[in-house]
């Protein structure tokens, strides 16, 4: 932890003022002019003490999976992260929400979601929840953010990127919430090409610069754009010496996937040979790096189609919407590098903590049917294969590709399997030990812990529920320095937990072990336990032979759901089918008209049809 020197001027007043007692007063008004000298050398001593504190960069992916980058596995291009991680620490068993709103509250915080007022995200709110105080679907005026302890601590503060912790009370802004400079996108998600809305539950994506809104420049590629105002705010001050906090929430990869063509183009033909050789190659690479045990094995997902059984056409159309996912996340890593050469051309790299991790892991949802027309139409999208991902096209990449972007795990965003759940993290720069870079670390981390690691780093004491002179949250995560200072370092026992609920599903781990709860359609909405270290594909349930630990398990949860204010959701809940209900309420008369003219279109079409029959 950082601390200031000791006060010259301090040392210096005390030897004066025993001086004093038995000299003459010239002495004394000679050793009031020495300490005056003495406290301006202070002072400026105690500033570049100040302005020498590590600079910190906190880069967030929007669910990207585990192995993803070329460090854990993939074979996606990222030669930036990758360096990144040689010259840092890699973690293998850091977990979040697997969502993003609740995970971005705790990473800004170091508080619970559900304390921290978004318990889920909220277009997914049902009306019975938003009346608690942990389900407001913003971050709640009683939390201290990260931002705002170390701006108050000297740092300047920038964000740039997707925000979602609340916009429509100008006070939840970032700006107000301890942001010094600020470019936001406020919603779930937008289109990475302008500001067209990707759901019918906005009229377009809004984006605000320092709490006002704005327009996007004609040129708007989200991952380029937002370099690009990062590096602007940090070379705006740059000359005043202070450290800077950047907070860098990128779009990619989340839905809509959308690339420059050049970027798709390098995958057009990697993705050919389907899902499950993706997953294989992902899990034994997994393996010989050692981030999950050799002999561990992998879940198959019951939502993973059969690629053998999709027509020529199809699997083409698959593998395209791969190689758009992957030129997503290799364009991000390009932009990535742009930043991390700007930093060592200004001389402040190697005085830089970065920190580089995901919100949740990959994204299923897909639309189709009817719904998915209607949606096109409604947003004026395409889904053409020549020109998917470009501007105009909406792409996403469903659940069979999903599952191979989390391989070796099981499950994805929303669910509690590992694969929602356990995310890269790579921390580098002057916190992490010489001895551990290019190293893996296996020791249990979780969101809540980046907060008070970076506070540490920076020399700012935990607030311990007190914040200029006002209650707030206290934050409960831990400090992962001891994990960046030293190898084979734990900073959870274990007896202690890790829990988390959002929408209805639900895990805590407790030392090796783990239960889990997936509600339907596609889970079995029943509490199983695992073996999560031996076993992280969640593949062998062990609540029958081990029924004294599982009953152990359920009990600490139900003592955090009681500790945070976890609300049941309702018997027939849908995540995406609530997005949907409180889409079609916020926009019903748009929603209407798009489909009477939908129907009318078939309609149309039909007459015609019959008409030519006769």
């Amino acid at each position: 932890m950082y601390r200031k020197p000791a006060s010259t001027a301090r040392r210096t007043g005390k030897r004066f003022a025993r001086t004093l007692l038995c000299t003459s007063l010239a002495a004394a008004i000679s050793a009031v002019a020495q300490a005056q000298m003495s406290e301006s050398t202070s002072e400026t001593e105690t500033s570049t003490a100040a302005a020498k504190r590590p600079n910190i960069l906190v880069i967030l992916a929007d669910d990207l999976g585990y192995t993803d980058l070329g460090a854990y596995g993939s074979e996606i291009e990222t030669p930036n992260l990758d360096d990144l991680a040689q010259q840092g620490l890699r973690f293998s068993k850091y977990r979040t929400a697997p969502s993003c709103a609740p995970t971005r509250a705790m990473l800004m915080s170091g508080v619970d979601s559900h304390r921290a007022g978004v318990a889920n995200i909220a277009e997914a709110l049902t009306p019975t929840q938003s009346h608690s105080p942990f389900y407001q679907g913003h971050l709640r005026k009683d939390v201290v953010t990260i931002a705002t302890q170390l701006k108050d601590a000297g740092y300047h503060t920038y964000m740039a990127g997707k925000w979602h912790l609340g916009y429509k009370d100008p006070a939840l802004r970032p700006i107000n919430r301890g942001f010094e400079q600020t470019v936001m996108m406020p919603y779930s998600g937008g289109d990475n090409w302008s500001d067209k809305s990707y759901l019918p539950l906005y009229e377009k994506t809004l984006w605000f610069e320092n709490g006002e809104p704005f327009e996007l420049p004609e040129d708007f590629y989200s991952s380029e754009f937002l370099v690009d105002k990062a590096i602007a705010q940090i070379d705006s001050n740059r000359a005043d010496g202070k450290p800077f906090f950047t907070y860098l929430p990128f779009m990619a990869v989340h839905m809509p996937m959308q690339a420059p063509r050049k970027y798709t183009q390098k995958y057009l033909e990697t993705y050919r040979q389907g899902w499950d050789p993706i997953r294989s190659q992902r899990q034994q690479a997994a393996k010989a790096m050692g981030l999950v045990p050799a002999d561990a094995a992998m879940k198959h997902m019951n939502t993973t189609a059969e690629w053998a059984t999709l027509s020529e056409e199809e699997q083409r159309y698959n593998a395209k919407r791969m190689a758009v996912y992957a030129g997503m996340v290799d364009a991000m890593d390009v932009h990535i590098g742009r930043l991390l050469q700007y930093l060592k051309d200004i001389g402040e790299y190697d005085n830089t903590v970065i920190v580089f991790t995901s919100d949740n892991g990959p994204e299923p949802n897909e639309i189709t049917g009817p719904q998915r027309l209607l949606m096109l139409k409604l947003l004026d999208y395409t889904d053409d294969y020549e020109t998917l991902g470009e501007k105009g096209s909406f792409a996403t990449i469903g659940p069979s590709f999903a599952s191979a972007a989390a391989a070796p795990l099981g499950h994805y965003k929303f669910h509690s399997g590992e694969g929602g759940m356990r995310v890269p993290l790579v921390v580098s720069g002057p916190a992490v030990a010489d001895v551990l870079r290019g190293q893996i670390s296996h020791a249990t981390a979780y969101v809540k812990d980046l907060a008070p690691t970076l506070l540490e780093l920076a020399g700012v004491a935990d607030h311990r529920g007190q914040y200029r002179g006002r209650t707030v949250e206290p934050m409960t995560g831990r400090s992962l320095l001891p994990l960046l200072e030293q190898p084979s370092t734990a900073v959870y026992g274990p007896e202690d937990t890790i829990a988390y609920e959002i929408g209805g599903n639900a895990a805590l781990i407790k030392g090796d072990y783990k239960i889990t709860f997936n509600r339907g359609p596609n889970n079995d909405g029943q509490w199983h336990l695992y073996h999560i270290e031996r076993d992280p594909g969640e593949t062998t349930p062990l609540e029958q032979q081990e029924p004294a630990r599982f009953a152990e398990l359920l009990s600490d949860y139900e003592t955090y759901v009681r500790d945070n204010g976890v609300l049941p959701v309702p018997p027939d809940y849908n995540q995406r089918r609530q997005v949907t209900r409180n889409a079609v309420r916020q926009r019903l008369p748009q929603i209407a008209f798009a489909a009477g003219l939908l129907l009318a279109g078939v309609a149309a079409l039909l007459l015609w049809r019959r008409r030519r029959r006769r």
